[in-house]
């Protein structure tokens, strides 16, 4: 997505990366219009996996399509400006019409298994996968990812050779496209080496994942509270309050899918003089984009901004990722604290009205 005028007479060099397609559909239309859609699977070979890009070489990093398709209408159903449905007003239809922000299933599949649902912005499902799996403890690099592919469902029977084997509760065909009526689904299907492989039936999630939820799925308080010991540090000098308040100038000058439906978080982070930006409906889901992009990069960063709370989930993917400072536009709670400061991440939090507080000494 090309860098806008007005981005640099700020001098703001904005690489966006988490853009989902753009969606425009008539809520008025009759629930029998079938989805004009058609699927675009991506393959990357390991080899494409494990390259890397220098974002010193490029202020815009092309995002990846993940459909190229139009609606009954001819509308084009992907652009870079965010990730939005379009819908009339609910009292007045002849009301200018109010963006909304995509929020679409996204099935993980690791050698075959089927291991978690996420709600997520359909978009950058690649980082988002990566960053899941280390959150997870399922891989500790990149390189022990060795292909992926992602698929848009767009028929019934895509949905259905995707789902579980379960004869007592596989649904119908007939069931499926009505799920389709009211959901937009993706597959991320993921490689991993042997070694990673055996981590998978111990740590399988039995429940899909809300859109506001990074532990959902946990059967025991074990895997809700782990031991993260082995990635404790000593807390880093932490960041001047002028460093954090211009990046939090240059996130809200970014973030226009938020601009635009006031329905989605940030993860963000400035690398070699440049922002990159996350956007996704579910903050952990931004954070573990982040966390995908750095790991895929082998980025040494010093802090990211999340437009959230921080609350541990958060902490404990960032204690994971051994980032030096984390902090939110908003109030962390007590247990992200006292994790953060027992294992060594820096935490600060109220970013806003030229002010921050920290947490961490």
């Amino acid at each position: 997505m090309p860098v806008s005028a007005a981005d640099e007479e700020r001098n703001v060099p904005v690489i966006l990366l988490a853009r989902s397609h753009l969606i425009h559909r008539d809520y008025l239309k009759k629930a029998s219009d079938s989805k004009k859609a058609s699927s675009l699977k991506q393959v990357n070979s390991s080899k494409q996996a494990s390259s890397h890009q220098n974002p010193a070489q490029s202020s815009v990093l092309k995002q990846k399509a993940l459909v190229d398709s139009h609606d009954s209408n001819g509308l084009d159903l992907h652009s870079g400006e965010g990730s939005v449905k379009k819908a009339p007003g609910y009292f007045d239809p002849t009301c200018l019409t109010e963006s909304l922000a995509v929020e679409a299933a996204v099935a993980i599949v690791i050698n075959g298994i089927h291991y978690a649902v996420l709600m997520a912005s359909p978009s950058e499902l690649e980082y988002l996968a990566l960053g899941f799996l280390f959150s997870e403890g399922l891989i500790e690099r990149s390189q022990h990812l060795l292909d992926w592919e992602v698929t848009q469902i767009t028929s019934a029977s895509d949905m259905q050779a995707f789902s579980p084997n379960d004869a007592d509760k596989s649904p119908t065909l007939e069931q499926l496209q009505q799920q389709l009526q009211d959901y937009d689904a993706y597959v991320v299907e993921l490689t991993l080496n042997q070694r990673s492989h055996q981590r998978i039936q111990a740590q399988r999630r039995q429940l899909a994942g809300r859109t506001g939820c990074g532990m959902c799925g946990m059967t025991g308080l074990s895997q809700a509270l782990p031991d993260l010991s082995q990635y404790q540090k000593p807390i880093t000098n932490r960041p001047e309050l002028d460093y954090l308040l211009s990046m939090r100038q240059q996130i809200d000058a970014a973030q226009t899918t938020h601009q635009l439906t006031g329905a989605v978080h940030a993860a963000a982070t400035l690398y070699q003089g440049q922002l990159y930006i996350f956007e996704d409906v579910g903050r952990h889901n931004a954070l573990d984009k982040l966390i995908g992009w750095q790991l895929r990069q082998q980025a040494e960063i010093d802090c990211v901004v999340m437009t959230s709370r921080l609350s541990i989930e958060l902490v404990q993917k960032a204690v994971r990722s051994k980032l030096p400072w984390l902090v939110g536009m908003s109030a962390p709670t007590s247990t992200a604290v006292r994790v953060a400061q027992r294992y060594g991440l820096g935490l600060a939090g109220f970013l806003r009205d030229n002010r921050v507080t920290y947490y961490s000494e």
